[in-house]
């Protein structure tokens, strides 16, 4: 997400680095460079505008000019004011009140409405507890209806059976007295849409709107976030027409630029209160501007990280894996649980990017799939290997090779480099275990000795050996 921001912003900032006070100057120059970044990125002209001017009279103010970095101090105002402008804070459905919340999704044909009423069922359900109902309520679209009857039950959600003849009012009404009667916490209205805005779809959401008033409906538009200022206008019209509670962002894994989620807010007044991040059904987030801000300005964000590796992450699993490590012992199969654990959290890049600095190492690094094929390939091999062969790697002798070569189709110096590849992890892993029984860090002064030093050679990695060159920045490790 907002690569293409990301790196316009970081060039921009080269103006104001390494100088002794922040001036009129060189604050117009890196302005320049964010202003023309904003409007490339499609970015609503009077978002632009606004956001440029704020950041300009604060950077320039007395208590800037004497601070100790100016840099840093431009950089955070930069960033505080570019989640002002996506809203500061995350404004979740309020689910803190008694009895049903209705929750009404509506927008254009394509832009991913069924698909989102899945992913928040299943987020509702998941990290709510809450018991929701996903009731059909397009009956403009033929196959609209199968399709969330479908989600829900790959979900094993509950559904209602709507009478598409019926008019998205009267399905709205029932759907909800249903709700009532079966003790739902959440009902989730999945409505029609069309190629365009038009009087007879809003003429619909109004009258569903006004029907189910009283009982307090959160209306949800949903947005492709790729299609910039179209999103916008669409979101602005809505809002006229029908008042939206907030707006989701779809397909945001693949918005390079971001001038979605940095207009709407301003524009609309609407709350972005979800982003899709990908096709399955938990590739769901809410919006946190600050967060996303930190994101583009290479800050990280490592709170998000957190919150998804604790959902990703077993604790039984990662507790018998340490009790291991303290034993001194580390498995092949220790190494593809971890594997799978990271692989939850998402791609390789992804996970990378939450980290502060690394969107700029990666941009220098490039594509990352063929360190991502390397670990599937690496998953093959071990999936081709006996249950002793994986709790003690030792035992695999030539014809183990052999074996374990044709099982995962791969030729045996591929095997032969997996097996001293584990090795060289397995002598990390003990300069870990080290670590936890010294309790501290390794090589650091006064932090527990200098446990990987004497276990590596010098290098965690393993073997002792530099880093060579045209290695890439893994330094001829499990990535080559």
């Amino acid at each position: 997400m907002f690569d293409f921001l990301s790196e316009k912003f970081s060039d921009a900032f080269k103006n104001v680095q390494g100088k002794g006070k922040i001036t009129e100057e060189n604050i117009d120059a890196a302005l320049k460079e964010v202003r023309t970044a904003l409007l490339e990125a499609d970015v609503n002209f009077k978002v632009v505008k606004s956001f440029v001017n704020e950041v300009k009279e604060e950077a320039l103010g007395e208590k800037v000019i004497r601070g100790i970095n100016p840099d840093q101090q431009f950089i955070k105002i930069v960033q505080d004011k570019l989640a002002a402008v996506m809203g500061e804070e995350n404004k979740e459905i309020d689910l803190s009140r008694d009895g049903l919340v209705p929750v009404v999704v509506v927008g254009l044909n394509g832009q991913g409405k069924t698909t989102f009423c899945g992913k928040l069922a299943l987020h509702l359900k998941k990290k709510k507890s809450k018991k929701v109902l996903l009731v059909p309520a397009d009956n403009f679209r033929p196959a609209a209806k199968d399709q969330l009857i479908t989600l829900a039950k790959s979900m094993e959600m509950d559904w209602f059976d709507s009478d598409l003849s019926m008019t998205p009012k009267q399905i709205g009404e029932a759907g909800l007295a249903y709700a009532k009667e079966h003790k739902y916490d959440v009902a989730i209205l999945d409505t029609a849409g069309r190629l365009h805005v038009d009087d007879e779809l809003m003429g619909q959401l109004a009258d569903l709107r006004v029907a189910i008033d009283g009982a307090k409906p959160e209306v949800l538009m949903v947005a492709d976030a790729m299609t910039g200022q179209e999103a916008v206008n669409v979101a602005k019209v809505f809002h006229e027409k029908i008042k939206l509670d907030g707006v989701v962002l779809s397909k945001m894994d693949s918005d390079a630029k971001g001038g979605a989620a940095l207009s709407i807010r301003h524009v609309t007044g609407v709350p972005i209160k979800y982003v899709s991040t990908g096709e399955k059904m938990k590739d769901l987030e809410l919006f946190h501007p600050d967060r996303l801000a930190s994101r583009i300005l290479d800050k990280g964000d490592v709170v998000s990280l957190v919150e998804k590796a604790e959902e990703a992450i077993d604790e039984k699993e990662a507790m018998s894996m340490m009790k291991n490590l303290e034993k001194g012992k580390f498995t092949v199969n220790d190494f593809m649980k971890q594997m799978e654990m990271i692989n939850k959290l998402g791609s390789m890049g992804s996970i990378l990017k939450m980290l502060p600095g690394m969107g700029g190492a990666l941009r220098d690094v490039g594509d990352l799939s063929s360190a991502e094929d390397e670990m599937k390939k690496m998953k093959i091999i071990v999936q081709s290997m006996t249950k002793k062969e994986r709790d003690n790697y030792k035992i695999i002798k030539d014809s183990h090779v052999s074996r374990i070569a044709r099982g995962s189709g791969n030729p045996e110096k591929a095997v032969r480099d997996f097996l001293q590849k584990f090795a060289q992890m397995e002598k990390m892993m003990g300069g870990m275990a080290q670590m936890m029984k010294g309790g501290g860090m390794p090589g650091m002064p006064g932090m527990g000795g200098n446990g990987f030093r004497q276990q590596a050679g010098g290098n965690p990695f393993g073997g002792g050996k530099k880093k060579k060159k045209n290695k890439g920045p893994w330094g001829g490790g499990f990535f080559r």
